[in-house]
């Protein structure tokens, strides 16, 4: 595998003149090869519906979430992870992003870092890796050290383990349960794949959480519930969402948000059920977090009211 010729590091003849193209020209060949992504991203929807079912099943067993890459893979996995603490409402410890390098190759090139085979083992060690762990792997080659000793590594302790790449037949794929191959073929700038390569991971670790969190009772309706209202742009948008989510006023959904202490989850079964926060947090906790389950076994008037 490792001689085998990448699609990634191919040449793009549609760009083969780049360096004489106009700035139009460039952007509009560019532009062109980007509406690539979202194809090869649906031809690779069986796997990743796989791989979110991986991923609910290992957060339900009390398990975590471990993204690792090298480079502009590392540094989108480090994205996905991080935002999912505010959007979600989970803790910083359950969705982890590991970077070749560390922490210090989020701002700069550590590229040496990516060849480090034991190093992938230290820092999957140095996280103290369970078995009812998920390691998610990302990397355009689909070959690069670092990232296939990682899941390897954790394949073998018996975690669940996702390897996603931009070429067939790659070496990470072999090495995980669910492979995930997103053929965006050569890019722009020969050989650059934090151009489509990088967009199409995006795409993927977007729907990957997005539609985990959805199965994992953290959306009601297409409402982010549980998210953490850290800045008044937050605030605003837990307003909103409890005002259009129970149907209240702008007044009655601030008081529903101070009554619930600012879960936005607690006040929209508060404003949609007409039950105090403490019968809103026990109708929640027996439908297991899901606020459309909690409010099905709220009052007669609310199932009428929702059956209208």
């Amino acid at each position: 595998m490792a001689n085998r010729p990448l699609i990634t590091e191919q040449r793009n003849q549609a760009s083969a003149r780049l360096d004489e193209m106009s700035v139009e020209s460039i952007l509009y060949l560019m532009n062109q090869e980007d509406r690539r992504v979202p194809e090869a991203v649906a031809q690779a929807l069986p796997q990743i519906a796989e791989a979110v079912g991986l991923m609910v099943e290992a957060w339900r067993s009390g398990g975590r979430w471990i993204y690792i890459g090298a480079g502009t893979s590392g540094r989108i996995a480090t994205l996905d992870a991080v935002e999912c603490q505010p959007t979600f409402g989970v803790s910083s410890d359950r969705v982890v992003a590991l970077i070749a390098g560390g922490a210090s190759a989020l701002t700069r090139s550590v590229e040496g870092a990516e060849d480090d085979r034991s190093a992938a083992v230290k820092d999957l060690e140095d996280l103290s890796l369970d078995p009812g762990d998920i390691v998610v792997g990302l990397a355009a080659s689909g070959r690069t050290p670092y990232v296939v000793a990682a899941v390897r590594h954790a394949s073998e302790l018996g975690c669940a383990t996702v390897g996603i790449s931009n070429n067939p037949g790659s070496e990470l794929g072999a090495a995980a349960h669910v492979c995930i191959e997103l053929i965006t073929g050569a890019e722009v700038l020969t050989g650059s794949t934090r151009l489509k390569a990088g967009t199409s991971e995006k795409l993927v670790l977007n729907m990957l959480s997005t539609a985990a969190f959805a199965r994992l009772n953290k959306v009601y309706e297409n409402f982010m519930v549980d998210l953490q209202a850290g800045n008044e742009k937050l605030k605003g948008r837990s307003l909103r969402i409890v005002r259009e989510a129970a149907g209240v006023t702008e007044d009655e959904g601030g008081e529903l948000l101070r009554a619930a202490d600012g879960s936005v989850k607690v006040a929209v079964v508060m404003g949609k059920a007409r039950v105090p926060a403490d019968a809103a947090r026990e109708l929640l906790a027996a439908a297991g977090g899901n606020v459309r389950r909690a409010l099905d076994a709220g009052t007669p008037t609310v199932r009428g009211d929702r059956e209208r």
